[in-house]
């Protein structure tokens, strides 16, 4: 397959964003039944929750890799290509692979009513390469919600909830119980649950969905204690959570392995610092808590350049209160997705809030916000997930390499 046929294959599977989210299952298994997926014997472990899953799962899957397992990883969104959802110990799904995976895929549900959306299908193609790939264990992060998010279709060895706060109420419910039993609806009848403290209106929900589906439930009450490779206290409560949900699915490994694997986690976009800039993909209001805490944390007394993006949908205005007390000044910027804001409409939200003056500039891209930045500024890019792997991209001078996405 040449580089142009490849490009058109995945450039499709992007195309089918246009058929939106649709939460449910009967399409994703009708879909993994026919391509008799996941592989036989393959075991997996499966994390939902609103904050901290990607680095509960990157935690798991780097304690895996660091007791020698060659474990499958995925994980949503990207930040620079697409190839970072799939993944394994050794390396990243190619592009190639990624085209002749979904050459295949588009094949068979040709004439599809409905048709499979962009996650469903890329679940199929993640779970097909693992297969190939013959990794014994699995970490799989859920996409949106819980119970009816295509990965649910699995059963798993062990369901992981990570903390539950306030984000997609559209779609999931605008009450943290609604919330928190979507998220629960990953339980299934038998396999252990492992969770961290929570509100208590989310953790009763999580109990008694446990209890209903006779599941024993672990509740994490202390932090990791030792050094972990991911900044912030929050970090902490991640990574007990994914010892704890490893010795659940049965592992039973030496301190240093965990220890190694731990310190050695590479989870892009979480507090990473790359000379004075620092990118956090925080993109809702308990994200925008825990980032301030770190600042405070890594930079006491401190304020941040911020450079700031937000999607639509999300509740702009309560994040940008929570991050005000650590900005010197707003660069309010457009950015490479289709659910970007505007530069302008972030001002008017900011304004809106009536709260001390800032000074602000905004830009319609990324780069011109980055540009615009003193060099010795310590500065902060924060917002969006898709706003950190478009700086990201910059920042490594791969600015051509950066494939947006809107899921």
């Amino acid at each position: 397959m040449n580089n142009d046929t490849a490009q058109r294959e995945i450039d499709w599977l992007y195309g089918t964003q246009l058929y939106g989210i649709k939460l449910g299952l009967e399409n994703v298994q009708r879909l993994l039944a026919e391509l008799n997926l996941p592989a036989a014997g393959q075991k997996f472990i499966h994390v939902a929750g609103t904050n901290g899953k990607g680095s509960t799962c990157a935690f798991i899957h780097s304690i895996l890799k660091a007791a020698g397992l060659n474990a499958g990883i995925f994980t949503s969104p990207h930040l620079i290509r697409f190839g970072e959802r799939i993944r394994d110990s050794e390396r990243m799904i190619t592009p190639a692979e990624i085209a002749a995976g979904i050459t295949r895929l588009r094949e068979h549900v040709t004439g599809w009513d409905p048709h499979p959306t962009f996650f469903e299908l890329a679940l199929a193609l993640a779970l097909e390469w693992f297969a190939q790939r013959e990794n014994p264990w699995v970490v799989l992060e859920t996409g949106l919600g819980g119970r009816l998010d295509a990965t649910n279709a699995i059963t798993p060895a062990v369901s992981v909830i990570t903390p539950i706060g306030w984000d997609h109420m559209d779609m999931l419910g605008d009450t943290l119980a609604k919330i928190a039993a979507e998220k629960a609806g990953i339980i299934k009848p038998g396999v252990p649950v492992i969770t961290v403290r929570q509100d208590a209106e989310a953790l009763e929900v999580i109990q008694r969905v446990a209890d209903e589906q006779k599941s024993s439930l672990s509740i994490i009450e202390v932090p990791w204690g030792d050094d972990i490779g991911l900044a912030g206290p929050h970090q902490r409560w991640n990574a007990a959570m994914a010892v704890v949900s490893l010795c659940a699915a049965g592992f039973v490994f030496d301190y240093d392995v965990i220890a190694r694997g731990l310190r050695d986690v590479d989870w892009p976009a979480r507090f990473q610092k790359i000379d004075n800039i620092i990118i956090d993909g925080a993109h809702n209001l308990d994200a925008a808590r825990v980032l301030v805490e770190t600042w405070r944390e890594q930079f006491p007394g401190e304020k941040a350049t911020m450079i700031f993006g937000a999607v639509a949908g999300k509740d702009t205005a309560k994040v940008m209160r929570e991050l005000a007390p650590i900005v010197a000044s707003w660069h309010f910027t457009g950015f490479e997705s289709p659910r970007a804001l505007p530069a302008e409409t972030l001002r008017e939200i900011w304004e809106e809030l009536r709260l001390e003056s800032r000074p602000i500039t905004t830009h319609a891209r990324i780069a011109d916000a980055m540009q615009a930045v003193n060099a010795g500024e310590r500065t902060l890019i924060t917002g969006s997930l898709y706003l950190a792997g478009e700086a990201l991209a910059s920042l490594e001078n791969n600015a051509a390499a950066f494939e947006r996405s809107a899921q």
